[in-house]
């Protein structure tokens, strides 16, 4: 009831806009765009406040601070865990859609595939393929309920693969082979990232060694002479 009369003060726009972001954390997901928004608001009150009392000037600082957490805010605390589901995805995908591929190459139609290898695997993609399952079991198409999934995909390879399914299973096409070309696709991909993530080590290893390291060691070294100047 509260969050009915609550939504009248929002605008659609906005909270279609939240709903995509929230589709995306998949389909557990416990809250929805409404109980976000309302937590924004009540939390944008609060900055307002303490930043208004605690911090001097804070009568100029308070309007401007909570205007940016309000805004900012659901880019703060969605992207983080879109982006890091779409990195569990890809790596998933990978596992995934290989035994999806030798369970047809077995004799599966694709329904009993989907079936089988999301039963089989315990891993964030396969739950939501049991989800595409449920539906089709409820009335609804594969089509429809692979349309369904891709809202609550952010990985774009996932997404092209759950096309290639969809088109496989509208015009009969062969899937394996394109299965396995995206397999390699995601086995490249993968490694690449890995490889600039370690390229990457050295710049990070120095700049912690600036910060920390060196100004420690400076320390040790003056540390007695300073010492012995003061005394």
């Amino acid at each position: 009831m509260f969050n009915r009369i609550t939504s009248l003060l929002y605008r659609d726009k906005t909270i279609e806009k939240i709903n995509k972001k929230i589709k995306l954390l998949g389909k557990n997901t416990k809250y929805d765009a409404i109980t976000f928004m309302n937590i924004r608001v009540s939390t944008s009150i609060l900055v307002f406040f303490m930043v208004l009392y605690l911090i001097d000037f804070g009568y100029i600082l308070a309007p401007i601070i909570t205007y940016l957490y309000y805004i900012f805010l659901p880019n703060l605390y969605f992207d983080p865990k879109i982006k890091e589901r779409k990195k569990t995805l890809d790596y998933d995908a990978m596992y995934f859609f290989e035994i999806l591929a030798l369970s047809i190459q077995s004799g599966n139609n694709l329904i009993n595939a989907l079936k089988v290898t999301s039963q089989s695997i315990d891993s964030t993609l396969s739950l939501e393929f049991r989800e595409v399952i449920r539906e089709v079991n409820l009335g609804k198409t594969l089509e429809e309920a692979l349309d369904d999934m891709k809202s609550r995909i952010p990985s774009d390879t996932v997404n092209n693969i759950i096309l290639n399914i969809k088109e496989s299973s509208l015009f009969g096409n062969n899937i394996i082979d394109t299965l396995y070309n995206q397999i390699d696709y995601i086995r490249d991909k993968i490694v690449l990232e890995n490889r600039a993530y370690i390229s990457k080590l050295p710049l990070k290893i120095s700049i912690i060694s600036v910060v920390f390291f060196i100004p420690l060691l400076l320390l040790l070294i003056l540390g007695p002479v300073i010492l012995n100047y003061f005394s």
